[in-house]
Parts: C-alpha cells; structure tokens; sequence
C-alpha cells in the first residue's frame, strides 16, 4: 500500500514537472528575454506595477532544476543549460545592487546552481560578491539588515537572503561577514518570531538607540497577524541558516515555525494568504506560501535528528504538494500561461492577486525536484 501510493505521487510530480518545462518553454519562446513577477489574467506580459524589482532570479532558476534533472522527453538536452545561461548572465550587474534586500533570491537561484553544474570560479565569485553586497544593508545599531523600505525596517523575507552572505563567509574565511549573517538572523528570531512559532512580516528599530520598536506589516493583514508567506520564508530561512550555522536554536525556530503552519494551514496543506486575517479574507488561499513551506519542509526534514517528526515533516511536504498538483496547476486552463494558479503577491496593492507568480513557480518546482530525488525507485 505504502508503495502503490508513493508511485502515485511520484506519477503526480512528474506530471507535474513535465508541465512546468512545457509552460516555461512557451513563457520564452512568447516572451524572449523578458523576466515576469506575476500574471494578469493569467498572463505573463502585461503593465503592472512590481513595486520592487527582485524577482529575476526565478525564471532562470527553474530552468537550472530543468538543466539538472536531464531534458524533456525527445528533447534537446543542451537546450535548457543554454536558457539559464542565457536568462542568468545578465543579472551579474546586480552583484552591486546595493537597492535591495533581496540578492539571495537573485542569485543563490541562478549563480549558484550554475556553480554547482560547473565548478567555474569565476561563476562562484559573482556569488561571493553578491553576499558582500548584501552585507553592507547591516545597521550595527539594531544588528538587522535593514529592508528596502527604510533604515529603521526589518523584513522576515530576508531570511531567506542571509544565506548569501553565510556563503560569501564560508568561502572566503572572513569572519565579519559570518557574524554579520549570524548577528541578523538572531535579531530576526527575538523580533519577528513570536512564541507559538508565528511571524510578523515587519520589524520597526529606533535608528539613534537600536531599540526594538514594533512589529508591523507591509503585506499581511495587520502587524499582529501571521502573513502565511511571511512564515513560510522563516520556516525555509531558518533552515538554511542551521545548515550553515549548526546553531540549535535557528533549528529550533525552523521547527516551531513548521509546527505553526501545519497546525493552521487548511486540512490539504494549502494555508489562507494571511493566518489571522478576518473568516471571509481567509478565503484567499496563497498556493505560493504552500509551495515554500513544501520545499522548506522537505529540506527541514533532512536536518533533525528526530526521525519521526522528519517524516511528519516529509509527509506533510508531499500533502501540500499533491494538492498543489491535483487542485491548483494550470494544466486544464489552455490560455493561462503560468504553472500554479492561485498564488498572492500584494493584497493591500492589489498586485498579482489569485494568479501565478514566479517566487511560486520556483519554489513549486524546487519542492516537486526535491521530493523526487527522495522517493526510491520501485523494485
């Protein structure tokens, strides 16, 4: 039994992950050199505004998991690495981009793949660059990379970009760097995680003082409430960080974050764009929160040492994904050019709202890869 309904969910995700080369092959061929955000209508292509400009990595990040995982049946199988390399060289200028909190996102999708593909040292530099970049955003008063909004802000999504900076350290030996990312990450736990394992989406400092201020929101419903994105980051970023670190308690936090989202999330693994939002806002699912919490899930899984709770873990990862595959892909809507409908970008902007979005499509399809390369061939 166990094994009939591990080669359906394995039959599932490879469905799933020949769709996704499918509508990203047509994204490319329909829009050359063009790097989305989110959909209109289902659509690529369209005028709306980004607010900010940190989703670039994501396109040529899926199509370095498509690269790694071997080519489409009957495909070219040098197809896909020219396409990253194509979509991926030409982010190297934002190696500089002191603008945004957002590197980790831009390049740890797409630099350090190749990397990983290549072992070329002049690749791991523009990595390496990157996360000194994102260094300098350190306000030592407060011990926070401050946000793209202000000085005095602190956002939980830059835990999943601090990793960056854990890599620079590590390759390079410079000790600032890896207390500058260690420093951040232990701020973000005591400000923005709260005891039940919810997050707040925004931290406020006094910039004379340092002091904590408050927590507040930019995209959750209020700043007490628990933006399901918002924790989905924390739960994947705290991983990462324990997996650079080997320090228990971002362990611990990663678990508490888990054990939220999957004791609040709906029965299918599929959470309300924002936890505490009223009973009829809760209507609005975000299938790009679930597809985070999936992927940050099934790495959480591998580092405790707990067995059962890992595979609590794992499991829970492939529920929100046979969901994700069985109720919000896009596969019966011909004209919808994305690969999961239903994600959430800004609700109070009223961007990207029930469409796809690319944080989600990646996210998806690093989750779906995961999950794949975890379950063992049939005997």
């Amino acid at each position: 039994m166990i094994q009939f309904v591990l080669e359906a969910d394995r039959e599932l995700l490879e469905d799933a992950f020949r769709f996704a080369q499918k509508q990203t092959r047509r994204l490319i061929e329909n829009y050359p050199d063009y790097y989305p955000m989110y959909t209109v209508n289902g659509k690529w292509k369209h005028e709306g505004a980004p607010w900010t400009h940190w989703c670039d990595g994501f396109l040529p990040g899926l199509m370095w998991i498509f690269e790694r995982r071997g080519p489409e049946p009957n495909g070219d199988a040098t197809f896909w690495r020219e396409q990253a390399i194509r979509y991926t060289k030409p982010l190297e200028a934002r190696k500089t981009d002191r603008d945004t909190h957002d590197l980790g996102f831009i390049f740890m999708s797409t630099y350090y793949r190749w990397y990983n593909r290549t072992r070329d040292p002049e690749v791991k530099q523009v990595i390496v660059d990157a996360g000194r970049t994102l260094a300098e955003r350190f306000q030592e008063k407060g011990q926070y990379l401050r946000s793209f909004v202000a000085d005095n802000s602190l956002f939980i999504d830059i835990m999943m970009n601090v990793g960056i900076i854990f890599y620079a350290a590590r390759d390079t030996g410079d000790r600032r760097l890896r207390d500058i990312a260690l420093r951040h990450s232990l701020t973000t736990r005591r400000t923005l995680v709260r005891g039940d394992g919810s997050t707040a989406h925004e931290g406020i400092f006094d910039l004379e003082t340092g002091e904590f201020l408050r927590q507040t929101t930019q995209q959750g419903y209020r700043g007490d409430s628990c933006w399901s994105r918002g924790l989905s980051w924390a739960l994947y970023g705290f991983s990462v960080v324990y997996e650079y670190s080997r320090d228990p308690r971002f362990l611990e936090t990663a678990e508490a974050c888990a054990d939220y989202y999957i004791t609040h999330a709906n029965s299918d693994g599929v959470p309300p764009w924002d936890f505490t939002a009223p009973k009829d806002s809760r209507k609005l699912l975000d299938t790009s929160a679930a597809a985070i919490a999936a992927s940050g899930l099934l790495r959480l899984c591998r580092l405790i040492p707990d067995g059962i709770k890992g595979h609590m873990y794992w499991s829970a990862a492939i529920r929100i994904l046979r969901t994700l595959c069985e109720k919000h892909l896009a596969k019966k809507d011909r004209k919808w050019e994305g690969i999961l409908k239903g994600g959430v970008y800004h609700v109070h902007k009223e961007l990207g709202i029930d469409e796809s979005v690319m944080w989600g499509e990646y996210f998806f399809i690093e989750a779906v890869d995961q999950a794949l390369a975890q379950m063992t061939s049939p005997s």
